[in-house]
């Protein structure tokens, strides 16, 4: 409750400071170009999110098919981003759709720490490249000097080449308990860090489409800030990032146009595919009680 107050409080101290005619007249600025390829790279993310599902399902060296794999990760993402703490939102989902097909908790339970590796490798990687190229921007929005945001962004991207290193020396397997986990092959580490950072590349290419509908802005630019967003948005635990993202957006391009920019990026990446996937889940359990309560 604390975090739906604190996101409540950010959105409302955003848009107070704009009427509504504002807040029309800056929606009214987004072309239908612009919409549809925030729509094309929304898209793109979600199936790019459904990689990271088809992934760890070969790291569990369970077999599925790729449609059950694609509307299991779209549900859940597309609810787990909107609720955020998707790590619970979206692994119950998750939960809910893999046992339904024969995977056991434990494989469940692979997956959801397998696919959270995932996003932490892109964020990791994309900042870590944010950071060297764009570090003027960045250390201005964090107040700190160049050379540290440049030794931070070389920090950064040992991490993902750790990770790698780690798969080819390390072949334990470790147990916690009665859960047993290892680290993946080298191929499908790859694929982590390519998938989970071209993710945050359409998100930021949204957000992009939105915003330059009414300013001028750099690509570049756009992703580390989204970064930087974003990383605030999981610290904070915000369900969705609500304000959190809009506030650290509206410090780089203030002014009445952005407002209309960052509802519509809202919309079309939060919004539309939670009600989707929330009409999906809907649709899932009814044919599944369905198909259960069937004779025979």
């Amino acid at each position: 409750m604390i975090l739906f107050g604190l996101a409540a409080f950010l959105v409302s101290r955003t848009l107070r400071r704009h009427s509504l005619e504002e807040i029309v007249q800056s929606l009214g600025t987004i072309s239908s170009t612009h919409l549809a390829l925030g729509a094309a790279f929304t898209a793109g993310s979600y199936v790019c999110l459904t990689a990271a599902d088809t992934l760890a399902i070969r790291y569990t060296k369970r077999d599925l098919p790729y449609r059950r794999i694609a509307l299991a990760s779209l549900i859940s993402l597309s609810i787990g981003h909107t609720l955020g703490l998707a790590g619970f939102s979206s692994g119950a989902v998750r939960y809910r759709f893999y046992t339904a097909w024969g995977l056991s908790a434990s494989d469940v339970g692979r997956i959801i720490l397998f696919c959270g590796a995932t996003v932490l490798l892109g964020l990791t990687t994309l900042g870590g490249i944010a950071a060297l190229m764009q570090s003027p921007l960045v250390a201005h929005m964090l107040g700190v000097d160049s050379g540290v945001v440049i030794a931070a962004g070389g920090i950064l991207l040992v991490l993902p080449a750790a990770y790698l290193a780690f798969t080819i020396v390390v072949r334990r397997t470790i147990y916690i308990r009665n859960f047993t986990l290892h680290l993946p092959p080298l191929t499908l580490a790859i694929g982590q860090i390519l998938v989970g950072t071209c993710d945050f590349l359409l998100v930021s290419a949204v957000l992009h489409q939105m915003l330059s509908a009414s300013a001028e802005i750099g690509f570049p630019r756009v992703a580390a800030v989204y970064v930087i967003a974003n990383t605030a948005a999981i610290v904070s635990h915000v369900p969705g990032g609500l304000g959190v993202i809009e506030a650290v957006i509206l410090s780089l391009v203030p002014g009445p146009n952005v407002i209309g920019a960052l509802i519509a990026f809202r919309t079309m990446y939060f919004l539309i595919p939670f009600v989707l996937g929330s009409l999906l889940l809907g649709a899932f359990e009814l044919t599944h009680r369905r198909h259960r309560a069937s004779p025979g």
